[in-house]
């Protein structure tokens, strides 16, 4: 047990503290490492992430790294929004949920144990599959050293970017943003690195 996760977590969650104490005995009855990670508690097989306890507004959540390639035989994972290509999770609105849930729960987590003993990898999409938007090819014309700098960054950064740029719905927010974060970009920085 990782005294972070009590200290930097669960003795300041607003809403959902029993609901998250009870995730967490799942996890660790599970046979996972706790670590504390992103400001949440990750709970890990050999260093890597298996699932994370996240705390919403509207609810909380055991979030799968891996969970696309979870079999979901039950259908209750849930994909964060659009973007996100390899986490799922499974939301709760109240305790009473997890307790019905509790055996499922841990076969969802024994699940993701035996992905990530056998190296099983998401498959992402590439950059090129992603929308460049129209305002970024324009600058990169402009400034060939920009397309340099940009094409230098990881995929990661790269892909971040390019959603970032294009959530835009107007033009003139899209330069705006791409203008902003240029500086960034020939920095090898992404768009949430300080």
């Amino acid at each position: 047990m990782n005294p972070k996760v009590v200290d930097r977590f669960l003795d300041r969650a607003k809403k959902w503290k029993e609901e998250m104490k009870l995730l967490r005995k799942i996890c660790l009855d599970c046979g996972l490492t706790e670590d504390f990670k992103w400001m949440h508690p990750c709970y890990t097989l050999k260093g890597k992430n298996v699932v994370l306890i996240h705390e919403f507004k509207e609810y909380c959540a055991l979030l799968f790294h891996k969970g696309a390639l979870l079999k979901d035989t039950e259908n209750i994972l849930v994909r964060q929004t659009e973007n996100v290509q390899a986490a799922r999770q499974i939301r709760f609105t109240n305790i009473d949920e997890i307790i019905t849930l509790e055996s499922t729960i841990k076969a969802y987590i024994f699940e993701a144990i035996e992905v990530e003993k056998a190296g099983l990898e998401v498959k992402m999409k590439k950059v090129s599959e992603f929308n460049m938007p129209q305002e970024l090819q324009q600058k990169f014309k402009e400034d060939p050293a920009l397309k340099t700098a940009f094409k230098a960054l990881t995929p990661g950064r790269q892909r971040g970017y390019l959603l970032y740029f294009s959530q835009a719905k107007q033009s003139k927010t899209r330069v705006s943003r791409i203008e902003k974060y240029i500086p960034k970009i020939f920095d090898g920085k992404g768009v949430n690195d300080n």
